[in-house]
Parts: C-alpha cells; structure tokens; sequence
C-alpha cells in the first residue's frame, strides 16, 4: 500500500485551499478508498496548530484543530530513536528540525513525501516527494 507523509506545508495547503488543495484532497481521497495510508509526525502536526494559533488565536486553532480529527490521517509519536533519527537527518541533510521529522517518518515507512517546501531538495533523488507548488 502506497504510504504519504504530510509536511505542515500540506495541511496547510487544504486549509487555506490554496491552488496545491486539490493535490492533497485527491490524496486523502485515495486513504479515505483504502488505497493509501497518510502519516504525520506529532511534531509536524504542533507546526500546523502553531500556525494557525499565531494567526487566528487559541478558539479558532482548536476549532480548526477539531475539524481536522476526522481526515485520514495517522498521527505519529516522536519515540528516543526518531528523535535521533531525525536529527541525524537534520545534520547530513542540513534541513530545519521540525522538517527532518518527515523525512525520517517517510524513510522509516519508504514512504513519499507531500510538501511545498523547498528545502525538501536537499534530500535528492533518494525521497520520493509529490511537490505542492506548480
């Protein structure tokens, strides 16, 4: 079964409905058919409620919060060893913490990456990414 992991750049994408919106909606319709699974760390997870708590405040994150609880998608603790995982990923790969989360989710998983963010690049040909800018 084909495994997605969601950077905050993807949840972002269908919560504002940006152009990269549809991209994402037609990948959670593919979990929600039993055709794929969709994981996100916790850490990449707290990234989208501080977004949107720095923006709109507390009511509002915690309702869209809320909402977000029936997508299908599979939140992933952070245990001692993807810690270290990703801060090895962080170091060889010169990512941003929080984004070194996904790329140790999706390399523990040889899942595919959704994400807008550039510094994705830095991975190489070795990621799978689905690229959420045109």
């Amino acid at each position: 079964m084909k495994i997605y992991v969601f950077d905050a750049s993807a949840l972002f994408a269908f919560l504002q409905k940006k152009s990269a919106a549809d991209r994402v909606n037609a990948i959670l319709k593919e979990a929600i058919r039993g055709r794929a699974e969709i994981w996100m760390s916790a850490v990449n997870y707290g990234e989208v409620y501080g977004g949107i708590l720095r923006e709109h405040g507390p009511d509002r994150a915690a309702a869209i919060m809320s909402a977000l609880y029936p997508l299908p998608f599979r939140l992933v603790d952070v245990t001692p060893q993807r810690a270290i995982q990703a801060a090895d990923i962080k170091s060889r790969y010169k990512l941003y913490y929080v984004d070194s989360f996904v790329a140790a989710l999706a390399l523990e998983h040889k899942a595919t990456v959704v994400t807008s963010d550039s510094d994705f690049r830095r991975l190489g040909h070795g990621f799978p990414i689905i690229w959420l800018k045109p």
